[in-house]
């Protein structure tokens, strides 16, 4: 066959890849996607267990995302939004801290919480107003520091750092030292600012699943794992060779280093997370929110009920609790000492939730430390490297290198 009318060969079916292959097929170039798992979606996925929705950890899609938004089919994902504040476990009970511009009826209530001081609350309005005045390209533009000393900076207290932007960011960032890019932070935070944090009514895997509906049947090969690849070929672990016009690999970084091992230098250093999924009769939250341990002890890192945001999430008359734990937590008895601990949350209760899966997620994020920043994508010997880790590490991150990624090699077509 001609080079020219070879197709493109995409390793990974998730957001990046699916993206650079949707781009490439509406632009008239073949493409095939190979994916070493049963499905799409790579570390964005949803299964289905007894009538509940389990996401691969807990994740959000950000509705203010604006090269996401751009791309995906908004209205038919029917997104569930969380309210914009949270539930703040102090060690002694839950204080709640709304976003006040978008709930006003809560402004004494919050203004008054016992988390960080009143000028750190006037702080935060400063700092929504800087972000939300701020495009990307000029959050992209300033000095990159780690978040801690940002905050530092701009004048919050420790309280304030240590009582909340800790809990809160450690859940986004899966870091409690706040040693991740201030770019980074300031984007997601004019992101909640300017949206709002939600779930899609089917669960996150209807993400991805979107994308592989724009290609055509056949395009995407599943079960079929890369042990090796060049500028033009792959070798599956099978033993077979697919010949293509270029190659891009859009798994996960630490794949990535296995199918090109003098990639390894280059990649980042990876962020674990454990989720812990609990079935129960009543919701001990009742609303669609976040509730944040600040208490400085515990393993509990965010808990919310996912059902609460999107009732699909679990079956009739039943809640879907997620409950999340920064690092790997393998040991066989965390469901109960996380119910133990929780109990000082929400009382007796806790006796009633019946444990339904724990995911420990090794590669949940990759470590985004300032200046890590690239412009999209990697060049490598001839390949294309795309994925969250070449961008920032958020779905708008990977969307955006899988962007990058078809429209370089559009242009040299």
């Amino acid at each position: 066959m001609p080079t020219n009318e070879l197709p493109i060969l995409i390793v990974g079916a998730g957001l990046s890849g699916l993206t650079c292959a949707v781009l490439l097929h509406e632009a008239g170039i073949p493409v095939k996607v190979i994916e070493a798992s049963d499905d799409v979606g790579g570390r964005v996925r949803t299964d289905q267990v007894d009538g509940f929705r389990l996401d691969r950890g807990f994740q959000v899609y950000l509705s203010a995302y604006p090269e996401a938004g751009e791309l995906l089919d908004l209205e038919a994902l029917q997104l569930q939004p969380f309210s914009s504040g949270a539930l703040v476990y102090n060690g002694d009970k839950l204080v709640r801290v709304m976003d006040v511009f978008k709930h006003p009826g809560n402004l004494l209530e919050s203004a008054f919480a016992p988390i960080g001081t009143m000028i750190d609350k006037i702080r935060v309005a400063l700092l929504r107003f800087r972000a939300m005045g701020s495009s990307s390209e000029e959050i992209a533009s300033r000095p990159d520091i780690e978040t801690q000393e940002f905050l530092r900076r701009f004048g919050f207290s420790p309280a304030m750092i240590d009582g909340f932007f800790r809990s809160f960011y450690g859940g986004i960032f899966l870091e409690k030292e706040l040693r991740t890019s201030s770019q980074m932070f300031e984007f997601t935070f004019k992101m909640f600012s300017e949206g709002s944090a939600t779930l899609p009514a089917r669960g996150m895997g209807a993400i991805p699943r979107q994308l592989a509906k724009r290609l055509p049947p056949q395009t995407i090969q599943l079960n079929s794992p890369v042990a090796s690849a060049n500028r033009s070929s792959i070798l599956l672990a099978n033993g077979n060779k697919i010949e293509g016009r270029k190659v891009v690999i859009a798994t996960h970084a630490a794949q990535t280093s296995e199918i090109i091992p003098s990639f390894a230098k280059q990649a980042p250093a990876w962020r674990s997370v454990s989720n812990i999924y609990y079935g129960a009769k009543i919701s001990p939250l009742a609303e669609p929110i976040i509730a944040l341990n600040a208490s400085g002890r515990g393993l509990v890192n965010n808990f919310c009920v996912l059902s609460d945001v999107a009732p699909g999430y679990a079956p009739p008359g039943q809640s879907l609790i997620s409950v999340s734990l920064l690092g790997m937590h393998r040991e066989a008895d965390i469901p109960e000492r996380v119910r133990d601990e929780l109990s000082s949350w929400f009382g007796n209760q806790v006796n009633e939730w019946q444990h339904i899966r724990t995911d420990v997620i090794r590669h949940a994020l990759p470590e985004q430390l300032p200046g890590s920043l690239t412009p999209g994508y990697i060049e490598h010997d001839g390949i294309l490297i795309c994925g969250d880790h070449t961008t920032s590490a958020s779905i708008e991150g990977a969307i955006i290198s899988g962007k990058k990624t078809a429209a370089a090699i559009i242009e040299a077509s």
